[in-house]
């Protein structure tokens, strides 16, 4: 009778270890890499490159290091639960260049592909052809930089228009009193620049032109990320914290988040 009663006692107490130890890993929280020969910010960086080649945006003008910025973000605001986890949308606005430029990509980072490039307007207060000054404050008419998530469509002023929410406190927070939003803008397009040698400027909200309006909304409506880049040394994003997404990627230890984001 002791050996049944010994070896019922030696199951239960492995059941109860088992019990009291396991429990799942809290979302985000990065697993055992050991069996990864790279280290966190190096899959990071993988991860951007693989993205960034494959849908051929050196190509389209895209500079490397303003989508690994943009591409950080929107891997952090997944991680915040900002976004839907299945949202792939990432448009990049980068201000650094030229309003004669086509300077909005819309991306599609699941797929791994552009979706669309574009013009787009920057604020008045902001410069003419080039853009160097940024606010957030009301009737400065500036374009203000950072992360935005993108809202619900609209009928407003100028027709058709997508409403925006700034995710950067002191940058970009005042988007919805100022009424900084997307929308169709005659002042925008190639027959603009050939006629004025830059774009027309907005009174800070990201203008595209009519003939694309249509397709620009459609894509990015419903809560996508959208990065707005310009020359402005003092800007900062929680958002930017290459730590807290390059932990996040290597938490997937067996490569598939790399292979299928």
């Amino acid at each position: 009778m002791k050996k049944p009663l010994i070896g019922l006692i030696c199951t239960l107490l492995i059941l109860s270890i088992t019990t009291i130890s396991w429990k799942p890993l809290a979302a985000g929280v990065p697993v055992s890499t050991s069996n990864n020969p790279f280290s966190a910010r190096e899959l990071l960086e993988k991860y951007v490159n693989n993205v960034y080649e494959s849908a051929n945006l050196q190509e389209s003008g895209l500079t490397f290091n303003v989508f690994k910025k943009a591409l950080t973000g929107f891997i952090n605001l997944k991680i915040s639960n900002k976004l839907p986890q299945t949202s792939s949308i990432l448009t990049v606005i980068d201000f650094a260049k030229s309003s004669c430029e086509k300077r909005m990509w819309i991306i599609d980072v699941i797929n791994k592909q552009l979706v669309l490039k574009t013009w787009v307007a920057h604020g008045n207060g902001s410069g003419k052809e080039l853009a160097s000054r940024f606010s957030d404050k009301i009737n400065s008419f500036k374009s203000s930089l950072g992360f935005y998530l993108t809202d619900q469509v609209y009928y407003g002023k100028h027709g058709r228009s997508l409403k925006l929410d700034g995710m950067d406190p002191g940058f970009n927070t005042n988007a919805r009193a100022r009424e900084i939003v997307v929308h169709a803008a005659d002042y925008v397009g190639q027959s603009v620049i050939d006629k004025q040698g830059r774009l027309g400027c907005s009174q800070g909200c990201p203008a595209v032109s009519p003939e694309v309006a249509d397709q620009v909304i459609d894509a990015i409506k419903d809560k996508t990320v959208m990065f707005i880049n310009g020359n402005a040394s003092h800007y900062y994003s929680k958002y930017l914290d290459e730590g807290l997404a390059a932990n996040f990627i290597a938490s997937d230890s067996t490569g598939n988040y790399i292979a299928n984001l």
